[in-house]
């Protein structure tokens, strides 16, 4: 079964405890934060004290996506605000093993977040050190956008470079991820779902989440 994971972004920001509540409830596995800088991405989201108010509200896996430049000097407030997975992206760090033994140093478990330009292939060099690569399926910045179809075939390919490495790095794709294209997404090698609005603009989020946990 995949893992899913809703992302908050596209929660109701009025009504947050209500949306983790539902979340806590369901069969959701984690919570995907998403963190906008207005620099790296043309948006801005949310930032530390919001993933601590997340943190206190879930016993469950909190999945912090950074979509920041410098993110080596948030490591340690997102670390300290209860982050169990840290992702960087690998455009936004010059140099990124750095980043991730940063991450890594701090307890959290690290992830590379590629964007849908950047080819998998420059991942080959830090696949062992990692543990989640996050593959980004829409331009990031904004949730509601459509899936960019070669994603499949880019999953294909990191799915088959941590496999011949036999490493222990979980794929997740990020954006546009639908109850219609999911099975393709899981087919193709992917253990992690994020969905935003497939989830938060359901008319039942518990049921669409079950339905895409029991995707296989």
């Amino acid at each position: 079964m995949p893992i899913i994971a809703p992302s908050l972004l596209s929660a109701d920001f009025l009504n947050l405890q209500h949306d983790c509540d539902m979340l806590n409830k369901s069969d959701a596995d984690w919570f995907h934060l998403d963190v906008m800088d207005g620099r790296f991405v043309p948006n801005i989201s949310f930032g530390p004290m919001l993933v601590e108010f997340f943190r206190k509200s879930t016993k469950k896996t909190c999945d912090v996506h950074l979509m920041i430049e410098e993110p080596g000097n948030f490591a340690e407030a997102f670390q300290k605000a209860g982050a169990d997975y840290l992702s960087v992206h690998i455009e936004a760090c010059p140099h990124l093993h750095r980043n991730i033994q940063q991450i890594k140093s701090l307890g959290m478990k690290a992830g590379v977040a590629i964007n849908p330009h950047t080819p998998v292939e420059q991942l080959k060099d830090i696949l062992a050190d990692i543990d989640l690569v996050c593959m980004m399926s829409v331009n990031p910045g904004f949730g509601g956008q459509k899936f960019i179809p070669y994603t499949i075939e880019k999953i294909k390919i990191l799915r088959r470079m941590i496999d011949e490495q036999s490493l222990p790095v979980l794929i997740e794709v990020d954006g546009g991820v639908t109850l219609e294209n999911a099975a393709s997404i899981i087919a193709a090698g992917a253990d992690v779902l994020v969905a935003g609005n497939t989830v938060f603009k359901s008319n039942d989020p518990v049921a669409t989440i079950k339905q895409l946990k029991n995707i296989v």
